[in-house]
């Protein structure tokens, strides 16, 4: 019954709750097998600087991202990726959320290995990337691109969303001259600009993220159990073809009052939503 009610609580989770919950589950099980056994596994799944090491375990440039070096970093990341990640999903599906996530942990981990085999100062530096923060920056960078002047309140004020996106750029910017974790903040930029790309891409009817959806299907048709054929049976097509027809009809203009009500916002802002928008926008996203 336990086993079934963990399923059962996970399932109704978000995609972006659900990646908090893995990022949590492994930093707590990589920080008992650092108290009980005294090594951690991070090595084998952190980004190497080094390229000849890179390509030792290449798989190291997705799963960077879902180890932690300490309490406060997870914290934050997750914090923000919560809050971001709840925007986001009022807006698209799980599918685009997962685009701009992994290829902002892509675009910054590719960002950071040719920072340090390409600049002088970092060639001699010894060091390893984790951390969830290239991609929690490219979701973040998104939501601050794609509507930038809604409104959001941070303790007592309300803040455009520009300004909370130009802010994070600002800071990780001023701290690299002064050596702070060089690295991560490299790869924060690399994810932000992937961000800020996809959305103002995407505003203009085109999808960076589309080649990406269609090998994250193939790789689900790879693990997907094949089904049985049952027996034969008779189909009449008439019937099929007009109710499948009717379907597509409905599906399209479903879609096309999504766009309407997005362009909306592009434009005027969240706030300038009827509640009857609201209410369908919040709807559709549940459905997807």
């Amino acid at each position: 019954m336990a086993k079934g009610g963990v399923q059962y609580n996970f399932a109704r989770l978000s995609i972006a709750e659900k990646l908090i919950a893995i990022n949590v589950l492994i930093f707590i099980l990589d920080g008992l097998a650092k108290a009980l056994y005294g090594s951690s596994v991070s090595d084998w799944f952190q980004l190497p600087k080094d390229f000849g090491e890179f390509f030792g375990q290449p798989w190291s440039l997705v799963t960077y991202s879902f180890f932690h070096a300490g309490f406060g970093h997870i914290f934050w990341n997750m914090i923000m990726l919560y809050f971001a990640g709840r925007i986001f999903l009022n807006l698209f599906d799980n599918q685009r959320f997962l685009n701009v996530y992994f290829l902002g942990v892509l675009i910054g981990g590719l960002v950071f290995l040719l920072s340090y085999n390409i600049f002088p100062t970092l060639l001699d530096s010894n060091t390893a990337l984790i951390g969830a923060s290239a991609g929690v920056t490219a979701i973040l960078i998104f939501v601050c691109a794609y509507i930038p002047n809604q409104e959001v309140r941070i303790i007592f004020f309300n803040v455009k969303l520009w300004h909370v996106g130009l802010f994070f750029v600002l800071v990780d910017l001023i701290q690299i001259p002064y050596g702070g974790n060089v690295g991560g903040r490299l790869a924060h930029l690399g994810g932000a600009l992937l961000g800020y790309i996809y959305a103002r891409q995407l505003l203009n009817g085109t999808d960076i993220g589309a080649g990406f959806t269609k090998l994250w299907k193939g790789i689900e048709q790879l693990f997907k159990p094949r089904e049985k054929k049952g027996p034969l049976k008779t189909v009449y097509k008439k019937n099929e073809s007009r109710g499948k027809k009717q379907s597509e009809y409905d599906k399209a203009a479903h879609q096309r009052k999504i766009d309407s009500i997005l362009d909306k916002i592009s434009k005027s802002g969240y706030e300038s939503l009827s509640k009857s928008e609201k209410d369908f926008l919040f709807k559709a996203g549940k459905e997807d």
